[in-house]
């Protein structure tokens, strides 16, 4: 593996990275999460996979919607 000082995961963008913390917030409040802002690592596994899912959920039916 090479070394690389860019964190793959983190858009590059920070106008994307704001939206992106934005709909995880809205998403994390549909199911009943307390998301705060900054660290989150208290969360159980089934709270960030229920985060995690409903994302997931919300993108497949924004594409849905624009196939339509």
């Amino acid at each position: 593996m090479s070394s690389n000082s860019n964190n793959s995961n983190q858009p590059m963008v920070p106008s994307a990275r704001e939206a992106m913390n934005k709909f995880k917030m809205e998403a994390a409040q549909e199911v009943g999460v307390d998301l705060k802002k900054g660290y989150n690592g208290d969360l159980t596994s089934r709270e960030a996979g229920s985060v995690g899912g409903q994302m997931v959920k919300k993108m497949i039916e924004a594409y849905e919607n624009g196939m339509k």
